[in-house]
């Protein structure tokens, strides 16, 4: 009986494998040093006045907004703002984040495209909007999706545990409060899901069956 040489540590793919869990670390600390210029970013907007969030916010439906589609994930309106969107940003973006740094570049600026795009041309265009929660509507998206696009067992345990952590938000879709903007979040999550089809990973047939498993040969 033979196993692939994944399982003996070296595919940062396979759940239980040592690269698996060293690439879901560096994840995890590539994520951590993500939020503090977030946080930087809001101290240098409150501190010198300069009204980032008006200037470089998403104005729905206005030229001179379009250029927020691209700015508005780094800005939050408030400590307060920033504080709720900083653990499901690490959370999240950590397990995207560990399945490959080009997917992760690549999917977050499909999800940043489509759920600014989205906020300006739906949104109301006495607003303006900024903040992450669009990007982390996307990661929840492309991690509930991936289950199912890549048929991976550990990618649906994935799902299933956001799903079940973070399910609630996903109310955050609906117009419920003015003050939200639930189109950055339903744009956000419909971009994770087309970031996750566009961005899958590729297995051969004859490598892992349905589930993800490695196929087992016998002598």
């Amino acid at each position: 009986m033979t196993w692939p040489d994944s399982l003996r540590g070296g595919d940062p793919h396979r759940f239980g494998t040592d690269a698996f869990y060293a690439a879901l670390g560096r994840a995890f600390v590539a994520m951590c040093a993500v939020v503090p210029v977030l946080f930087l970013i809001e101290a240098l907007d409150v501190g010198l006045r300069l009204g980032l969030d008006y200037t470089a916010g998403i104005i729905p439906r206005r030229i001179q907004g379009l250029d927020g589609v691209f700015f508005s994930p780094f800005l939050h309106a408030g400590w307060n703002h920033l504080y709720s969107n900083s653990i499901p940003l690490i959370l999240l973006g950590t397990f995207v984040l560990a399945a490959g740094t080009r997917r992760f570049l690549w999917s977050t600026g499909v999800i940043i495209l489509v759920s600014g795009l989205g906020v300006w041309f739906t949104g109301s265009p006495n607003s303006v909007v900024v903040g992450a929660s669009g990007v982390i509507f996307g990661y929840l998206g492309i991690l509930l999706t991936r289950g199912v696009v890549e048929r991976s067992w550990w990618n649906f345990a994935v799902g299933l545990l956001v799903g079940l952590l973070y399910g609630w938000q996903l109310l955050g879709i609906l117009p419920t409060d003015e003050r939200v903007s639930w189109q950055g979040h339903l744009f956000g999550l419909l971009g994770g899901v087309v970031a996750a089809i566009l961005f899958r990973r590729r297995r051969d047939t004859d490598d892992a069956d349905r589930l993800g498993s490695p196929r087992m040969t016998l002598p």
